[in-house]
C-alpha cells in the first residue's frame, strides 16, 4: 500500500486538510521548484553529516538486534522509501525523523541513546513506527517548506501560526496510530508514553494500566473545562493516550470494535480541545463582538467590501483557529441580539474594553477608505446607545482614527 492510501486509510481528515491548506497557502509547488533550481541546502544534509561523523549508524553487520527490528517494522507499515537509522549519544529520552532532500536519497531516523537504554524493544518499536509515520505522512517535508519561507525569527500570521501548530499537533496523532499498527499492544504504547515524559521506568514504578487510563480520563476533563490551552507542537499526553486507546478498540484490529463513524466522532471531541485558542468568558464575548460588529457596520451600506471582511478576519484570527466558519456562523445567529448581549457580557467583565469596542467599530467603517454617513452615524448610536459615549467623545476618537488610518481611495482622485 503507498504511502497516499495509508494516509487515506489510518489518518485524521482534519490533519490531511491543514496539511494541503497550508502547503498551497505557501505556495509550496512553486516555492519548492524554485528551492531545487537554486541548489538550496537544507538541514537534512547538516544533519546527516552530524549523523555519519558522531552517531552510530544502524547496520546489519554492526547492530543487527536494531537493524532487524527497524526494518521489520518498515515491513509491517510497508514503508518502501529507504531509510538510515542511527543511534546518538544523548541524554534526552528522544527521536526524530528528517525526510530526504532528494529523490532515492534515504530518510533519516534517529534515536538518543537515552531512550534505547530506557525503552523495552517492542516499546522501541512504537517510537520507530510513531517516527516512521511522520515519513509516511510526509510531515517533514512540510515542516522543512514552512521552515524556508519563515526561517527563525520570522513572523509568522495569527491564523497561520494557529494551524501550523494544530496541524502538528494532529500529526502527532496520525503518527501515534502507525506506531501502534508497529506494535498493536496498548499497556506498552501507554509505557513508552510514560517513559518519554518522565523518563521513570513504567514497570518499576508498578503503575497499573487500568487505573493509568481511568486518571486520564479525569484529567482529559480538565482541558475539556476550558481549563487549559496548549500551544506545544506535540498534544498533551490525556489527548494523546486516549487517542490511542478509542483507535485500538477500533474495528482496525477487531471485528465487532469501535465503528470508523464512533472513531471519528470520538476523534473529533478530542479534536475540540486542540482547537481552542481562548479559555476565558471575556475572550469568548470579544470574539462574538468582533464577528456581529463587523457584520454590523460592514454591511450598513449593503456593501461589504475585501478590506472589511480582511479586517474582521483579521481581528478574530486572534481568538478562533477558523475565523471564516465562525464569521459564517455567527451570521446565520440573531447578528443583533449576539451583538448587543456580547457589548453587555464585556463591560461586566472589564469595562476598560469600552474604547477597544468602539475604536474597533471606528476601524470597519474606514477599512473600504469610504467614510459613509450611514456608517458614522450608526457608530455614534451605538457608541450612545450600548457603550454610553457622548456624541463629542465619539468624534473625538473618530477624529484621531482618520488621521492616524484613513487613507482616501485612489479611485476617488481619478
Amino acid at each position: 500500500m503507498d504511502n497516499a492510501k495509508l494516509i487515506s486509510e489510518y489518518g485524521l481528515p482534519l490533519e490531511v486538510e491543514l496539511s494541503t491548506q497550508i502547503y498551497n497557502a505557501l505556495q509550496g509547488n512553486v516555492v519548492e521548484e524554485i528551492i531545487k533550481m537554486a541548489k538550496i541546502p537544507f538541514s537534512d544534509n547538516y544533519y546527516r553529516s552530524m549523523l555519519e561523523g558522531h552517531s552510530f549508524k544502524v547496520e546489519e553487520g554492526t547492530l543487527s538486534r536494531y537493524y532487524n527490528i527497524f526494518n521489520e517494522i518498515k515491513e509491517t507499515l510497508q514503508f518502501t522509501e529507504p531509510v538510515d537509522f542511527y543511534i546518538t549519544g544523548d541524554p534526552s529520552v528522544n527521536a526524530f525523523a528528517i525526510a530526504s532532500q532528494e529523490e532515492g536519497e534515504p530518510n533519516i531516523i534517529n534515536v538518543n541513546s537515552s531512550l534505547i537504554q530506557l525503552m523495552t524493544d517492542d516499546e522501541l518499536r512504537f517510537v520507530i513506527g510513531h517516527e516512521m509515520g511522520h515519513l509516511i505522512n510526509k510531515n517533514a517535508t512540510l515542516v522543512k517548506l514552512i521552515n524556508f519561507v519563515f526561517p527563525h525569527g520570522a513572523t509568522i500570521p495569527i491564523t497561520l501560526q494557529y494551524k501550523i501548530r494544530l496541524w502538528q499537533q494532529l500529526s502527532e496523532l496520525v503518527a501515534d496510530r502507525f506506531g501502534y499498527m508497529a506494535m498493536p499492544n496498548l499497556n506498552v504504547c501507554i509505557s513508552a508514553f510514560f517513559k518519554m515524559s518522565s523518563g521513570l521506568d513504567f514497570n518499576k514504578m508498578d503503575m497499573k494500566v487500568e487505573a493509568f487510563l481511568e486518571d486520564n480520563k479525569k484529567r482529559l476533563e480538565y482541558f475539556r473545562n476550558d481549563k487549559g490551552i496548549n500551544f506545544a507542537t506535540h498534544p498533551i499526553n490525556p489527548i494523546r493516550v486516549e487517542a490511542l486507546n478509542q483507535f485500538s478498540k477500533s474495528v482496525f484490529f477487531n471485528e465487532k470494535g469501535t465503528s470508523k463513524e464512533d472513531l471519528e466522532n470520538g476523534m473529533n471531541e478530542l479534536i475540540e480541545i486542540l482547537l481552542k485558542v481562548r479559555n476565558t468568558e471575556l475572550d469568548s464575548n470579544m470574539a462574538k463582538f468582533i464577528a456581529t460588529a463587523g457584520l454590523i457596520i460592514a454591511n450598513c451600506d449593503e456593501n461589504i467590501s475585501e478590506n472589511e471582511i480582511d479586517l474582521i478576519f483579521s481581528e478574530l484570527s486572534v481568538l478562533e483557529i477558523f475565523p471564516k466558519t465562525y464569521l459564517e456562523d455567527i451570521a446565520q445567529s440573531d447578528v443583533v441580539e449576539t451583538f448587543k448581549e456580547s457589548i453587555k457580557k464585556l463591560l461586566e467583565l472589564n469595562p476598560e474594553t469600552r474604547e477597544a469596542m468602539l475604536r474597533y467599530l471606528i476601524s470597519i467603517a474606514l477599512a473600504d477608505k469610504d467614510i459613509n454617513v450611514k456608517e458614522v452615524e450608526l457608530i455614534f448610536n451605538i457608541a450612545a446607545g450600548e457603550l454610553g459615549y457622548s456624541p463629542m467623545e465619539t468624534a473625538q476618537i473618530f477624529s484621531q482614527m482618520i488621521q492616524i488610518d484613513f487613507t482616501p481611495s485612489m479611485n476617488a482622485l481619478c
